[in-house]
C-alpha cells in the first residue's frame, strides 16, 4: 500500500463497501495517477471495471449519495458518468475510478483535448490496466465502465491492446472528434460545458492543463491565427468566443476547439474510429436515439471493429440520468460472460439490436441497418407540403419559400420554415441515415442550415426523429457519399456567391421509427435553433449551436428545376 492510500468503508443501504482511497499508480514516465477502488468487504480478488476521465473521481462518488437525476432536473450534472458504484460492488466487481493526468489528484500535465500533443491517454490507460490487473484485489480480468467521456477513454485504452483488458462496454461515447465538436461544420457548444463547467456540468477537474495550440505556435503566429478566426462574423458576434480567443488562459481546451474549425490531422490523430482498427477484444456499443451524431459514431465504430461486437441502439430520450445507472443489466451480462466466464447466452443473440420508435419493437440482426432499406424521396412542395411526387411547376410559378433571420443579438425569435406530409393511412417504418437535398439562395456568403424531422401525432404532440446540420460554406461532398448517405470532408470553407442557387445536401443522422396511421412527418428548416423546446429540454443547457452572427435572407427553391427533397430510409416489407 502506498503512503497516500487510505482505507475506509461506505454504506449503501444494507451493502457495506470497502474503499481504497487515493491510490497512486505509476506511469512509465514516472507520473502518478490517482485512483479509488470500491469493492466488497470480503478480502478476495475480483474482476475490475475501470472508469477514467478528467471529470474528477470525487464527483463520481456522488453515485453513492445522490439519487439519479433526469433532464431537465437542475441537479442533473453531465459529468457524473462513472456508473453505479453500489451496483458494481454488489455484482462482485472492483470499481476503479480515477483521474487522468493533469486533472483531479493525478500528477502530470494534460496538453490539448484528451492529451493529444502530450503523453497519449491510451498509453496511460494501458499502464493503469496492467497495474490494476497485478493487484491482489484483482483476479487479472479487467474491463471498463462509464459513458460519454468515460466511453471514449475505453476505446483509446482498447486500441493500445493492454493484455489484461478482456472486454469493454461503451455507452454514449464520442468517436469522430471533429463531428463531436462541429456538426456539419457548425460549432456545437456542448464541449464548452464539458471543458469549462458551464450550463449544469461541473466540467473537467483542471489542475495542470495546457492549450496545444499555444504549445505548437509562437505568440506571434498564434495572434495571426486568432485574428483570422475572429474575422468569422459568427465567432466575433458571440461574447464567450471573443473572450476565449482574447483570453485563453483557463479555457485551454475550448480555445483549441474554437481555433480548429476544419477536419484534418488535428482531429484525425485522436479519432477513436481510426484507432479502433487495432481493437480485437470484445466490444459492446450502446447508444440511445435523439443525439444523432453519437448514434452515427457508434455505428461507424461498430463497422470497423474486428473482434466480437454488439451494437445496441435504444429508445428516446437521448440523455441518461446522472449519476448514470442505466444499461447496467446489459453491461453485467456482457462482463459476466467475458470476465467471469458465465455462459449466459449473450453471444447467441443478434449482434445488432435496434429499438424502433412508434412501434416500440426491438429488431435484431447481424448488421446495420437491421433491415433492407429502399431510399425514397419526399419532395418539398408548394403550400408547405411534403409529398412523394415532385413539383411540376417551374420556378416562375412555384415561387420559393423564404425566411429572413436577424441575428440573435437583436431578436429572440428563430424563424422556422416547415413542410409536412398528409396523415399516413398505414404504418410506415424507416431505419437508417437520410439526406436532405435543398436548393437555396442566400444574400450572404455563408449561413447555417439546420433541419429537424418530427413525428407529429394527431393533436400536435410530436417527437424528434432525426436532425441534420450543414454550414453552407462546407457544402462540398466527400467521395464516400451514396444515395441517402452523404458525407462532407469539412477540410475547407468555400464561400457562397450571394444570390446564387446552390444545392446543399444535409446528412440526416441515423434513426429508427415507425410512423403510425394518422401521424404526419414534419420537417423544419432554420439557420439558428430555438434555445428551449420539447427536445432541447432533454439535453444539457449548453447543447445548442453557434448562431449566425449577421442577418441572412434564405430562399428555398422547390420546383421542377430545383427538386428540394428528403431521401429517407424506408424499410422493405
Amino acid at each position: 500500500m502506498s503512503t497516500q492510500e487510505t482505507r475506509e468503508t461506505r454504506q449503501a443501504g444494507d451493502l457495506t463497501i470497502a474503499v481504497r482511497k487515493d491510490i497512486r499508480v505509476p506511469m512509465r514516465d514516472g507520473v502518478e495517477l490517482a485512483i479509488d477502488a470500491y469493492h466488497g468487504v470480503e478480502d478476495k480478488p475480483r474482476p475490475a471495471l475501470i472508469a477514467m476521465s478528467a471529470y474528477g473521481k470525487e464527483l463520481q462518488a456522488l453515485a453513492l449519495t445522490m439519487p439519479p437525476q433526469r433532464r431537465p432536473s437542475p441537479m442533473w450534472d453531465g459529468c457524473i458518468e462513472a456508473g453505479d458504484i453500489a451496483r458494481v460492488v454488489k455484482e462482485d466487481y472492483v470499481h476503479v475510478i480515477g483521474d487522468m493526468r493533469g486533472t483531479g489528484d493525478s500528477g502530470g500535465v494534460m496538453i490539448g483535448n484528451y492529451n493529444f500533443g502530450g503523453v497519449s491517454q491510451g498509453q496511460d490507460l494501458y499502464d493503469l490496466v496492467e497495474w490494476v490487473a497485478a493487484q491482489p484485489w484483482c483476479d487479472g480480468n479487467v474491463g471498463m465502465i462509464g459513458i460519454s467521456y468515460f466511453g471514449s477513454m475505453q476505446v483509446l485504452a482498447a486500441a493500445e491492446r493492454p493484455p489484461h483488458l478482456k472486454a469493454i462496454f461503451v455507452s454514449g461515447g464520442h468517436f469522430d472528434f471533429y463531428e463531436t465538436t462541429y456538426h456539419g461544420g457548425i460549432m456545437w457548444f456542448m464541449p464548452r460545458a464539458a471543458r469549462e463547467g458551464r450550463g449544469g456540468d461541473s466540467g473537467i477537474a483542471h489542475t495542470n492543463v495546457k492549450s496545444r495550440m499555444q504549445e505548437v505556435y509562437s505568440p506571434e503566429e498564434l495572434k495571426k491565427l486568432v485574428d483570422a478566426r475572429l474575422r468569422d462574423p459568427d465567432v466575433a458576434a458571440w461574447p464567450n468566443l471573443l473572450h476565449v480567443l482574447k483570453y485563453p488562459k483557463n479555457r485551454e481546451f475550448w480555445f483549441d476547439i474554437v481555433m480548429n474549425q476544419f477536419d484534418g490531422p488535428w482531429y484525425e490523430e485522436r479519432n477513436p474510429v481510426t484507432l479502433a482498427r487495432n481493437i480485437d477484444i470484445p466490444v459492446y456499443l450502446q447508444i440511445n436515439q435523439g443525439r444523432g451524431w453519437t448514434v452515427d459514431g457508434h455505428i461507424e465504430l461498430f463497422e470497423v471493429l474486428k473482434g466480437p461486437k454488439k451494437l445496441d441502439i435504444g429508445p428516446y430520450p437521448p440523455m441518461q440520468s446522472r449519476p448514470w445507472i442505466e444499461e447496467h443489466d446489459k453491461m453485467f451480462r456482457w462482463y459476466d460472460y467475458w470476465l467471469k466466464g458465465k455462459d449466459n447466452g449473450i453471444m447467441d443473440e443478434p449482434d445488432v439490436s435496434v429499438y424502433v420508435e412508434g412501434s416500440r419493437q426491438v429488431i435484431g440482426a447481424q448488421q446495420w441497418p437491421p433491415k433492407e432499406v429502399d431510399y425514397q424521396p419526399l419532395y418539398l412542395r408548394t403550400r408547405r407540403k411534403l409529398a412523394p411526387e415532385p413539383e411540376l411547376m417551374g420556378p416562375e410559378h412555384a415561387t420559393p419559400d423564404g425566411f429572413h433571420q436577424a441575428p440573435l443579438t437583436v431578436t429572440d425569435k428563430v424563424e422556422i420554415l416547415s413542410w409536412s406530409t398528409e396523415p399516413f393511412t398505414e404504418a410506415v417504418e424507416m431505419i437508417g441515415t437520410g439526406a436532405a437535398h435543398l436548393f437555396v439562395a442566400i444574400d450572404q456568403d455563408d449561413t447555417n442550415l439546420i433541419m429537424r424531422v418530427w413525428d407529429e401525432v394527431p393533436g400536435g404532440k410530436r417527437q424528434l426523429l432525426t436532425t441534420g446540420f450543414l454550414k453552407a460554406s462546407h457544402r462540398e461532398l466527400d467521395p464516400r457519399t451514396t444515395e441517402g448517405n452523404p458525407y462532407h470532408p469539412h477540410t475547407r470553407a468555400v464561400p457562397v456567391t450571394p444570390g446564387k442557387i446552390e444545392e446543399y445536401v444535409l446528412r440526416l443522422y441515423p434513426f429508427a421509427a415507425t410512423l403510425l396511421p394518422g401521424h404526419r412527418l414534419v420537417v423544419e428548416l432554420m439557420n439558428d435553433e430555438p434555445l428551449i423546446d420539447d427536445h432541447n429540454a432533454l439535453l444539457p443547457p449548453d447543447a445548442y449551436h453557434l448562431p449566425v452572427g449577421r442577418p441572412v435572407t434564405h430562399q428555398v427553391y422547390r420546383d421542377a428545376l430545383h427538386p428540394s427533397r428528403l431521401v429517407l430510409p424506408f424499410t422493405k416489407r
